[in-house]
């Protein structure tokens, strides 16, 4: 890696080598020579003098891209696909002739964007799966572990552990859904030609628009599409740029919101993500235990929500059948919502799977708050046992004013449970107190709506996906 100019972090320290590839040179100007080939043998089908040893050069040369030589030729010609042309003709001259025949920039251009976007969703979907599968599994596992719930961030009712688990997992299914619709709707550009309109390609079959239309199905079924965009100007519509990073959007909010979580989790004391026995969490503090990897899933997904802009933006500017505006913004925009969610689910997996859920932590905050909770159930009890409803509720009522005035004013622990033990006019004995303020008689249906969710709709999901269960989640710095 050179150290004397600016390299991406995205690259550098974020994103996987597998999601890196996807968006390389390699593998973009070897999708544009796929391209090129596909166009020439469907042209050969359909009837133009094509040959099968031209065919058969441009295919033995879809990897050597000289890359120094398309570097000298855009250079001279300020155009890039005019440069690959001749870098690609060079190497294969008896078909430099037939490359690129009738088509625009935009057919190699734009189709390998939808190539790479679709390679980049798979990618993703897998990313999402294993993300699922691994929440799923922390859900079941603290199903039954009490916790105190927040709204407001301020103390609410108990629930578990597992079920608040289940509150990251629905996001994540929403996004898994949205996934697969784009992916099942992706479509290539085709080869309409300068404004759409195809007209070289009418030129080219003699006036026969079924080969034109026969041109198309032909590229996409060898490409691996089953359909392309019924009408198009020279580009296919930016609106789906949009709809794709809408999905990353998405995927980027459910992780962020996920983060949150962990690192309100982390100052309570209750979880600590992944810390390795070297990390150093601050230059300064040496006791500190920063919950890094959660801030990280917050800063890429602030940029990817940002970035959603991009695309909204460029769908909305382009003028008639054609402008350049758009190509400078997709080739940051794009690819870097996918470099940076493909770096938080990563991080997302290595949190869920790394981290550590402290109990008693838990179970001590909930105590604090528990006794306020227990007061409606232990009226109802002693009412049972013959006391006096009014009288008792009055009762109650001085002890917490009291033992809330302790706390704000002397930051005194909360006695409570052991006020209303002490006092006569309740008549409990401490097997009687212990009984009803359990925990997990307070935490409602929260483990059976844990295993409801978990066995209705998340492990058939990933048991029809099982085939893509399994990948690496290396957080590298």
């Amino acid at each position: 890696m050179a150290h004397d100019i600016y390299q991406s972090p995205l690259c550098s320290r974020y994103s996987s080598d597998e999601m890196k590839k996807i968006f390389s040179d390699d593998t973009k100007f070897s999708t544009w020579r796929k391209l090129w080939i596909a166009l020439a043998e469907s042209e050969k089908e359909l009837g133009l003098d094509i040959t099968d040893e031209q065919i058969a050069e441009l295919k033995a040369h879809i990897y050597d891209i000289d890359y120094d030589a398309a570097k000298k030729y855009e250079s001279e010609l300020r155009h890039d696909v005019m440069a690959h042309i001749h870098a690609y003709g060079d190497i294969c001259p008896k078909a430099m002739p037939i490359i690129h025949l009738g088509a625009t920039s935009c057919y190699v251009g734009d189709n390998t964007d939808i190539i790479q976007m679709r390679a980049a969703l798979e990618l993703i979907r897998k990313k999402l799966v294993n993300c699922i599968s691994v929440v799923a599994d922390f859900a079941e596992k603290h199903k039954d572990t009490p916790c105190l719930a927040f709204t407001h961030f301020q103390a609410a009712q108990p629930t578990t552990v597992g079920k608040r688990a289940t509150l990251w997992l629905q996001d994540l299914m929403l996004d898994l859904e949205s996934v697969e619709f784009r992916l099942g709707n992706l479509k290539l550009l085709g080869c309409k030609g300068t404004t759409g309109t195809g007209a070289s390609f009418l030129a080219l079959f003699d006036g026969d628009y079924e080969k034109v239309k026969k041109l198309e199905m032909l590229i996409a079924e060898k490409m691996g599409f089953d359909a392309v965009f019924p009408v198009s100007g020279q580009t296919y519509t930016r609106k789906n740029d949009f709809d794709v990073v809408s999905v990353l959007c998405g995927i980027a909010q459910s992780a962020a919101k996920f983060s949150n979580d962990t690192r309100l989790l982390s100052h309570l004391k209750e979880f600590d993500e992944p810390f390795e026995s070297k990390q150093v969490g601050s230059s300064a503090m040496a006791y500190k235990r920063n919950p890094m990897r959660s801030e990280r899933i917050a800063s890429l997904a602030r940029y990817v929500m940002a970035d959603l802009i991009n695309p909204a933006i460029t769908a909305s500017a382009q003028w008639f059948e054609r402008t350049l505006d758009d190509s400078a913004n997709k080739r940051i925009a794009i690819p870097e919502a996918f470099l940076a969610v493909d770096a938080i689910l990563s991080l997302y997996i290595n949190i869920v799977t790394g981290g550590t859920i402290y109990p008693k932590v838990a179970e001590k905050h909930l105590l604090e708050e528990l006794p306020y909770m227990a007061t409606e159930n232990i009226l109802m009890h002693c009412v049972q046992k013959g006391g006096d409803r009014q009288e008792l509720h009055e009762a109650i009522r001085e002890h917490s004013v009291a033992v809330t005035k302790e706390i704000k004013l002397n930051g005194s622990n909360n006695n409570l449970l052991e006020r209303i033990l002490n006092d006569s006019r309740f008549n409990l004995t401490k097997e009687e107190l212990d009984e009803i303020v359990d925990p997990r008689k307070f935490t409602g249906c929260a483990t059976m709506q844990t295993e409801d969710y978990l066995g209705n709709y998340v492990r058939p999901a990933l048991e029809k996906r099982k085939e893509l269960l399994g990948v690496d989640a290396t957080v590298t710095v």
